[in-house]
């Protein structure tokens, strides 16, 4: 495979210059989504609107742009992620549009609609064979993003606790998923019910199919050598009380990540922007943010999401470590930033699972504009 070509241009600006939000359009022609059939087609740009007490998220602004470059080209855009698997502002479709109003992301101000890909409880999602998956055969994948005719990333690049860091993949392949989806990615497959938290009201016993839910005694509990791993009673349970089993293996989870990748991606135009600013330790899910652990970088473009990642990290890699900040406190013996600030991370695993599964290359030409 010949190398991709990645886009990239500096976050500096002058008097009377461009100023970032152009110097963002610029990038993202420049690297050629002109050359997608936009003309009346349904355009899901997938981000991630911040969970609330979070301000490293992308502002609002920058979809703005992508939006409005979008419509300039005939299409119909719209912004888009799937619920959470955790407790938080963004498990179900109302708390996650009141999220995302509240940090900004308003038809108001990005010029588009916000859907909420997989529903209202997170159970609406399509069935989407992996070709060539290990670990998943079939990805269970917000509806309305399956239903889009183009599909665009719009990334922060920044740390991850569990996948190293959270670039293109990351946002795509864990963001894309249902709440079945993420549990799949996630855990082992089997949920477990905390006790204290349930209520008895059933919803789990008559949603699931496998008759693996039970109530007795005004609580729940899963039998296990029934239960499918489908996640549906995780997404009507009211009080959370049931919960994933977490797989401890990072590795594992960021092949997963790939294979929901490949899913999303398969058999439609695709188009893929990092902004490796406000470069956070922890993904931007976290109810607040550290300091980030290097200067700004800049923004990167690309067709091709495995070189995008790959040129995001070294681009980081490249970076001096913030004093005061959980980078500028760890050792750094490695050489690799995300492996520093997390010793158990394996960001490695998704990039080559990756380009194995043929998604793209980690092979990249860098390509710098004004």
């Amino acid at each position: 495979m010949e190398k991709a070509k990645v886009y990239f241009t500096d976050m500096r600006t002058k008097p009377m210059g461009k100023n970032l939000l152009q110097k963002l359009e610029a990038l993202i022609r420049a690297a050629g989504i002109e050359k997608i059939h936009f003309e009346n087609q349904y355009t899901a740009i997938k981000m991630h609107f911040g969970e609330p007490g979070n301000l490293a998220y992308l502002r609002p602004n920058y979809a703005k742009v992508v939006v409005d470059v979008v419509k300039s080209l005939g299409g119909k855009p719209f912004l888009t992620d799937c619920n959470t698997l955790y407790v938080g502002g963004r498990k179900n479709a109302l708390d996650h549009l009141d999220s995302a109003y509240l940090n900004g992301f308003s038809p108001f101000s990005t010029g588009c609609h916000v859907i909420i890909a997989d529903g209202l409880k997170g159970t609406d999602e399509c069935l989407v064979p992996v070709e060539g998956g290990e670990y998943v055969k079939e990805a269970k994948i917000g509806r309305a993003i399956m239903d889009a005719d183009v599909f665009i990333s719009l990334n922060h690049f920044k740390g991850h606790e569990m996948a190293g860091f959270g670039g293109a993949l990351k946002n795509i392949g864990m963001g894309c998923g249902s709440r079945r989806g993420k549990m799949e990615m996630h855990s082992e497959g089997k949920p477990v019910v905390e006790e204290e938290l349930c209520i008895g009201c059933g919803r789990c016993s008559r949603i699931c199919a496998q008759e693996a839910a039970i109530v007795t005694n005004g609580k729940s509990h899963i039998a296990l050598e029934k239960c499918a791993g489908c996640g549906r009673c995780v997404g009507v349970c009211p009080t959370d009380a049931i919960q994933p089993q977490y797989d401890t293996s990072n590795a594992v989870m960021n092949k997963k990540v790939a294979e929901y990748t490949k899913a999303v991606l398969s058999g439609r135009p695709h188009f893929h922007i990092s902004l490796v600013v406000d470069v956070s330790p922890f993904c931007d899910c976290h109810g607040e943010n550290d300091t980030a652990i290097v200067p700004d970088v800049g923004m990167f473009a690309s067709f091709d999401p495995v070189a995008l990642d790959v040129a995001c990290a070294d681009a980081v890699n490249r970076q001096p470590a913030m004093e005061n900040s959980l980078l500028g406190d760890c050792d750094h013996c490695c050489h690799d930033h995300f492996t520093a600030i997390g010793p158990t991370t394996d960001w490695r695993s998704a990039v080559e699972h990756a380009e194995k599964l043929g998604i793209g290359t980690q092979d990249y030409e860098l390509i710098s504009i004004d």
